[in-house]
């Protein structure tokens, strides 16, 4: 099953970075933290071309430590060095400045053997839509730069930030690619709000997490749900949530689309905490 969409407003952010990547020194991309291999845009690998990129892992926060710690060393193995970080709590510009000037450091030297003096380096933010850009822009300008929300689509423009007189960053619209060949992938992008619920069937969607779920996370469903939810089918589990939290149409037929939304909702908004939606393991 192939997902494909591609609304205008993609089009147009795709081609604004690609008429400032020559403008920049470097890349920094953002990849769900949750999600680190789905969040990867293949058609961002084409933008950025030989540009030096940085690779950040956002929303630590809200992904499980242990799968993470699995992740950095799945990472390392390959030889890439990583970085997972919370945005609200880490001290993200000096995180970002610390790992900008590694990433520069043999044109920095190039330059000062030259007897140039190093300018502040322009770096490009870019990644997915609801990866954590406008928090990590807000949270390295100090203030409320950029809308911050949990749904995509909410940059629309390129801002430029002078961060310090080391950095210059400039936020870039979030851009999907134009299909998921993979189902799972669009699944996992449904669930971490990258992409609208509009663009899957959300029966589709709900099944696939809650499967998840039941496989790796079981303690948080009935934590969440209750032990009286705990089923061997979604369509058992969609019933008896709805009973439990009055999800009841007239007619005492329970509310289906009610109960799906609510679920989802959870899921978006971090309600069940700490999970982490793919695995290392997956990719060996």
């Amino acid at each position: 099953m192939t997902i494909q969409w591609f609304p205008g407003h993609m089009t147009k952010a795709k081609r604004t970075i690609a008429e400032h990547i020559k403008t920049v020194d470097m890349v920094i991309e953002l990849r769900d933290g949750r999600i680190p291999m789905s969040s990867a845009n293949p058609m961002l690998q084409e933008i950025i071309a030989e540009k030096p990129r940085l690779i950040v892992f956002t929303k630590r926060d809200m992904a499980d430590e242990t799968v993470t710690k699995q992740w950095i060393e799945y990472f390392e193995k390959g030889g890439q060095s990583v970085i997972f970080i919370d945005s609200q709590k880490d001290n993200v510009k000096r995180i970002l400045i610390d790992n900008c000037l590694k990433v520069m450091d043999e044109k920095i030297q190039r330059d000062l053997r030259r007897g140039i003096r190093p300018r502040a380096i322009r770096a490009m933010i870019v990644g997915i839509p609801n990866v954590g850009k406008s928090t990590l822009i807000n949270q390295l300008a100090k203030r409320n730069v950029v809308k911050v929300a949990n749904r995509p689509g909410v940059t629309q423009s390129i801002v430029w930030l002078h961060i310090d007189p080391r950095l210059d960053v400039m936020d870039t619209p979030g851009i999907l690619w134009p299909k998921f060949d993979d189902v799972r992938v669009g699944m996992k992008l449904a669930l971490t709000a990258a992409i609208k619920e509009q663009i899957l069937p959300i029966e589709q969607v709900v099944a696939f997490g809650w499967q998840y779920l039941q496989n790796h996370y079981p303690a948080v469903l009935i934590q969440r749900y209750g032990p009286e939810t705990v089923s061997d089918s979604v369509e058992d589990f969609i019933e008896r949530t709805a009973r439990k939290f009055g999800f009841i149409m007239t007619d005492n037929e329970i509310d289906k689309k009610r109960t799906m939304a609510a679920f989802m909702t959870d899921l978006r908004q971090d309600q069940l905490k700490s999970i982490s939606w793919e695995r290392p393991d997956e990719y060996l």
